[in-house]
């Protein structure tokens, strides 16, 4: 059985695959970047990439790109796909999801492939610890990070529990056919996960209380308008509120989940 894994420059893609390849399980690596090393051009968006990629493949995992998910679905019938593991989102589980720029893709692809023949598995993670590499440039400059929310919760979730996850649903046809809602150990807020960073590094990480327009309009050019509101209206709803955290990573992987200072300890390099 041939394992299709697309999006190869993401960090859970990455992930996957040396799990795959430590146990000698076949694998195809699909990126939308041309001339990406070892990997096959696959474009989520554009369908006349779809047959090559898929040609002998029977499980696919699956970023949630919405604009070519249709046609990718069809090929995928065609080429005897059997199971999509699909990367989605927790934030598809909120009341407006069709109409949020955080949720509105994740919805489409989770729907369309629920109406496909294909057994689907759902993995919707929460924030992703990662999130944190948006200060590195703050903490290399020696200046306070700014923070419209610094007491709004999060999950934040390591990158590999999420791909262990996905080798453990890829593998394990008891596991397949269900939604996962993956979150880290810990609700944290946003002033303790630059609490415990600047404990790894080994020195205070300052941070500045703005406003919401000011935060929009420092990340103008960076972060689109709409989803920079989507942004902030989820940070208010979780100002001083914890989120509900879940076991799904330690059902899935047989461990509890990693927690947030070893995400820190793992990616100390980028924040020197």
């Amino acid at each position: 059985m041939s394992i299709l894994v697309t999006g190869a420059r993401g960090a859970v893609a990455r992930g996957l695959v040396d799990l795959l390849a430590a146990r000698g399980i076949p694998y195809r690596l699909g990126s939308r970047e041309r001339g990406t090393p070892d990997a096959v051009h696959c474009d989520l968006g554009d369908p006349a990439t779809h047959p090559d990629a898929l040609a002998g493949i029977r499980s696919v995992f699956l970023y949630a790109e919405a604009s070519g998910i249709e046609a990718f679905v069809k090929e995928a019938v065609a080429a005897g796909v059997e199971h999509v593991v699909l990367l989605s989102s927790s934030s598809v589980l909120a009341p407006d999801a069709a109409d949020s720029p955080l949720s509105a893709s994740h919805l489409v692809v989770e729907q369309t492939l629920s109406a496909s023949p294909l057994r689907t598995t759902l993995l919707r993670p929460g924030s992703f610890a990662s999130n944190a590499r948006g200060w590195a440039w703050s903490l290399r400059s020696g200046r306070p990070v700014r923070l419209p929310y610094p007491g709004a919760y999060g999950d934040p979730v390591h990158e590999a529990d999420l791909a262990e996850a996905a080798f453990a649903v890829l593998t394990d046809p008891a596991l397949a056919g269900r939604a996962y809602t993956l979150t880290g150990p810990q609700a944290l807020t946003f002033a303790a996960q630059l609490s415990i960073l600047g404990d790894v590094l080994g020195r205070s990480i300052p941070f500045e209380a703005v406003s919401a327009g000011e935060w929009k309009a420092e990340v103008d050019g960076y972060v689109p308008g709409p989803y920079a509101d989507a942004l902030l209206e989820y940070w208010a709803s979780t100002d001083g509120l914890p989120v509900e955290i879940t076991g799904a990573v330690e059902q899935l992987t047989g461990h509890p989940a990693r927690t947030f200072r070893t995400w820190a300890e793992d990616h100390a390099d980028v924040f020197a």
